[in-house]
């Protein structure tokens, strides 16, 4: 009985913060991993082009009705085997189990898709390193990043990981699937990634910032404190007030001597 009106109770004050939503300016709105899917990454997607999945494990970001239109062929680099193993049958032409912060490729990939997985490693400069070793000169990496500046992933760093493990799944059962990894954010800024990149031969060629998240909208007045809070922080800070936020990395040729 108790969880029912809980239950209720946290509906109603999602309707009451989905209703705030539709008053603020658009741009403050966008879902960053929907603008991701979407629109970010299909624009890079090209005929016959090697793609390396990086971190998607058993959620492959390519269809199997988009691979077969632009005949890629995808190739998964995930830590963990079992969740290469649990993909879909026929997305993934090669799997490569290890370590994106020790692993080093071998320059053959046009486009490298790493989706919401940089929060999750110790050692983001590490990760890029694995990145630019993966990409053939010319080749794009295309990332999404929450971003440490983000309240929710201030909370994520200073909470135990049980307790915000069980505070996100009871106000949000649905991220179950797919979140509640421990969270590390190192460097996970626009201007510390761009500035990391530059320094492993990455140019910044698409930068996207976006300001929604709907970790709070369970609680209508800490949603509006929220959203508050995020407009004058931008208003100080610009795009490193980012929630989250979308990079196109180009690899540069090496220079010639």
């Amino acid at each position: 009985m108790a969880h029912a009106i809980l239950r209720r109770f946290i509906e109603g004050q999602k309707r009451l913060s989905m209703h705030l939503e539709s008053r603020i300016p658009e741009r403050f709105r966008i879902d960053g991993n929907r603008d991701f899917v979407d629109r970010f990454v299909p624009q890079y997607l090209h005929e016959g082009a090697t793609l390396y999945d990086v971190g998607g494990g058993k959620n492959p970001f390519v269809r199997a009705d988009v691979k077969a239109r632009l005949r890629l062929e995808v190739v998964g680099l995930d830590i963990d085997s079992e969740e290469l193993a649990r993909a879909p049958a026929g997305i993934y032409d090669r799997t490569i189990c290890a370590d994106v912060t020790r692993y080093r490729g071998r320059g053959d990939a046009d486009l490298v898709v790493c989706q919401a997985l940089l929060e999750h490693v110790p050692d983001t400069g590490a990760a890029l390193d694995a990145i630019s070793s993966i990409l053939r000169p010319g080749g794009v990496a295309l990332l999404f990043v929450p971003s440490r500046n983000a309240l929710f992933a201030r909370l994520n760093r200073v909470l135990p990981e049980q307790v915000k493990r069980e505070l996100l799944f009871r106000l949000h059962p649905g991220a179950r699937r797919r979140q509640g990894f421990p969270a590390y954010y190192d460097r996970c800024t626009p201007r510390d990634m761009s500035a990391m990149a530059a320094d492993r031969g990455l140019q910044v060629r698409e930068l996207r910032v976006y300001f929604a998240s709907a970790y709070f909208t369970f609680f209508f007045p800490l949603h509006a404190a929220w959203r508050i809070w995020v407009w004058m922080f931008e208003k100080a800070a610009g795009e490193q007030a980012a929630e989250s936020f979308s990079m196109a990395l180009v690899k540069r040729p090496p220079a010639h001597p």
